[in-house]
C-alpha cells in the first residue's frame, strides 16, 4: 500500500487493516445483536396483566390540572420578573452612578437565577409534549 504521507512507514497496512476491522464489526455488532425470539401468548398475558395491576394501584400522586398550572407557572414569573428588573437596577446603579451595590446585586442574580431554572424545569416538565 502506498499512501502519500505515510508510505515511508512499515505500519500503514496493520493500522489500516486494524481500523476496518473495528468498524466493520461496529456496523455487523447491531445485526448480530437483534435475535427475534419469538414471543410466546403467554408472555403477552403476563404483560397484560402487569399493566393492569400497574393501572390499578394509587401510587398517592394527585394530577394537577392545566389551569392550576398555568396559575402556578403565573405566580412564579411575576416575582421572576420582579426580580429581573432589580437586579437590572442595581447593576445599573453600580455600573452607571457607582453605587456600592455589588453584594446585594450579586444576591438578587443568584435568586433570579434560581427561581428562573426552577421556573424552567417546572414549565418543561409540565407543558413540553413528551
Amino acid at each position: 500500500m502506498n499512501f502519500p504521507g505515510l508510505s515511508g512507514y512499515r505500519w500503514t497496512g496493520h493500522l489500516l487493516t486494524g481500523v476496518m476491522l473495528i468498524l466493520g464489526l461496529a456496523f455487523l455488532r447491531p445485526a448480530l445483536a437483534a435475535s427475534d425470539a419469538p414471543q410466546s401468548p403467554n408472555a403477552v398475558q403476563m404483560m397484560e396483566a402487569f399493566q393492569k395491576q400497574q393501572g390499578d394501584k394509587d401510587d398517592g400522586v394527585t394530577p394537577v390540572d392545566d389551569h392550576k398550572k398555568k396559575i402556578i407557572m403565573f405566580i412564579m414569573g411575576v416575582p421572576l420578573i420582579l426580580m429581573v428588573l432589580v437586579t437590572g437596577a442595581l447593576g445599573i446603579g453600580m455600573g452607571i452612578y457607582g453605587k456600592p451595590w455589588f453584594v446585594p446585586h450579586m444576591i438578587m442574580a443568584g435568586l433570579t437565577m434560581t427561581l428562573a431554572l426552577v421556573h424552567a424545569i417546572v414549565g418543561v416538565a409540565w407543558f413540553f409534549p413528551f
